[in-house]
C-alpha cells in the first residue's frame, strides 16, 4: 500500500494556539488532528504527522525546512500533504514552502489546500497543487475530501485534468489538447462575442486577473497646513507589541501615541515584522517609520503638523483582504481627528 506524511501547524497538531506559534518542527509516527479523516479517504497510509509553528516557520524559514526535510530522509513515502490551510495566511504560506521544499528534494507529488484569499495561493500555484478551500475549519471534512480526490489520482498515476476539473488553483501551464467537438477556435470565440452582445453567458478561454484599482487622490492645496498621519507596513511597535500584532499574514494593527516625542527610540520601540532583517529597524525605529523626520519638517514649516498617532501592521503574507478591512478600521480614527494626508510606509 502506498504510504503518505501530513504536515500540519501547531493548532491543528493538537499543541496549541497562538501561544505555541513559536514552537519547533517535530515528526511523530500516526495519526494526528485532520490526519484521522484523511486516512479515511485517502488510498494510501498516512505514517507520519510532521508539525511546525506558523511563527517558527515564519521567522527562521530555512532552519524550519532544512530540519523537515531531514525528518523525512530514510523514509519511505508516495505523496505529501499539508494542511488544509483555510484563509490562514501564515499556515498557508508555511505549507506552501514545505510542498515545494519536499517536492523539490524527494520528487513526490505534493498536495495541499487554501481559500482564495490565503496569501500562499499566489506564491505558490505554479510550484504545487493548491486545492481550493474553504475560508474557515468548518469546510474541513470537505477541503480534506478534495484533497484526497487529487491525492489519490496521482498515487495511481492517471492523468491529472485542467483545473476546473478538478478543483486546484490554475498554475499557468498550458497544454494542447484535442476538443471532442472539434470546433475550431474561430467558431468558438464568434460564439463568444455573439453571446456577449447579447447579454448572454459565456465561458472565456484566457480569463484575465481583474485587479483593484483605487483612484488617485487630489493634492493637498496647502502642505504646510495639513495635519499629517504616519501609517506603516513595517511593523514598528512598543516593545512589548502590546496589540499582539503577528509577525507575518497579519491580522491586526495599532496605533501609538507620539506627542511630545521627537523620535522614536532604540529600546521603546522595535520592528516585529517577519519579512526583512530588524536589525536596522530594531537599531534606529525611525527609518521604518520616520517620525524624526516628519516632526523636522513640522518645526521647519513645511507640515502644518503631524498627527499625535502613527498606525502600524505587518505586510508580508498579509492578504489583500485583511489589509483593506484595517484601513477600513483606521479610516474613522484619521477622519475624527481631520487628518488631511498620510505617509505610507513600508519596508
Amino acid at each position: 500500500m502506498a504510504k503518505a506524511i501530513l504536515y500540519l501547524n501547531q493548532f491543528f497538531g493538537q499543541i496549541g494556539g497562538e501561544d505555541k506559534a513559536d514552537v519547533g518542527s517535530s515528526i511523530h509516527e500516526g495519526l494526528i488532528g485532520p490526519a484521522m479523516e484523511l486516512d479515511k479517504h485517502l488510498d494510501a497510509e498516512i505514517t507520519h504527522t510532521v508539525i511546525c509553528g506558523d511563527n517558527f516557520m515564519g521567522s527562521n524559514t530555512e532552519e524550519a525546512i532544512n530540519t523537515i526535510l531531514g525528518f523525512l530522509e530514510g523514509k519511505q513515502f508516495d505523496i505529501f500533504l499539508a494542511g488544509p490551510a483555510f484563509q490562514a495566511g501564515r499556515y498557508g504560506i508555511a505549507c506552501g514552502h514545505i510542498c515545494k521544499a519536499v517536492k523539490d528534494k524527494f520528487n513526490v507529488p505534493v498536495v495541499t489546500s487554501m481559500h482564495e484569499e490565503n496569501p500562499g495561493v499566489e506564491m505558490f500555484k505554479k510550484d504545487i497543487y493548491i486545492m481550493k478551500g474553504g475560508n474557515s475549519a468548518a469546510k474541513m471534512r470537505q477541503d480534506i475530501k478534495s484533497m484526497a480526490s487529487l491525492a489519490n489520482k496521482l498515487i495511481r498515476k492517471e492523468t491529472i485534468l485542467e483545473a476546473a476539473q478538478e478543483g486546484y488553483y490554475s498554475r499557468g501551464v498550458r497544454h494542447q489538447v484535442w476538443r471532442d467537438d472539434k470546433k475550431p477556435a474561430a467558431d468558438r470565440v464568434v460564439e463568444m462575442l455573439i453571446k456577449k452582445v447579447n447579454g448572454e453567458p459565456y465561458e472565456t478561454e484566457l480569463p484575465v486577473p481583474k485587479m483593484d484599482r483605487v483612484s488617485i487622490a487630489p493634492p493637498i492645496a496647502d502642505l504646510s497646513k495639513a495635519n499629517i498621519a504616519l501609517v506603516t507596513s513595517g511593523g514598528i511597535v512598543p516593545v512589548d507589541n502590546p496589540d499582539r500584532i503577528q509577525s507575518a499574514s497579519a491580522t491586526r494593527w495599532g496605533r501609538y501615541n507620539t506627542e511630545g516625542t521627537d523620535d522614536l527610540q532604540k529600546g521603546d520601540y522595535k520592528t516585529i515584522h517577519a519579512g526583512y532583517d530588524p536589525a536596522a529597524a530594531d537599531d534606529d525605529p525611525d527609518r521604518v517609520a520616520p517620525v524624526d523626520a516628519l516632526k523636522a519638517y513640522e518645526k521647519e514649516g513645511i507640515i502644518g503638523r503631524l498627527h499625535k498617532y502613527f498606525y502600524s501592521t505587518v505586510g508580508t503574507g498579509t492578504t489583500q483582504a485583511e489589509a483593506a478591512r484595517m484601513a477600513k478600521e483606521m479610516i474613522p480614527h484619521l477622519k475624527e481627528d481631520n487628518v488631511d494626508g498620510i505617509i505610507l510606509t513600508s519596508t
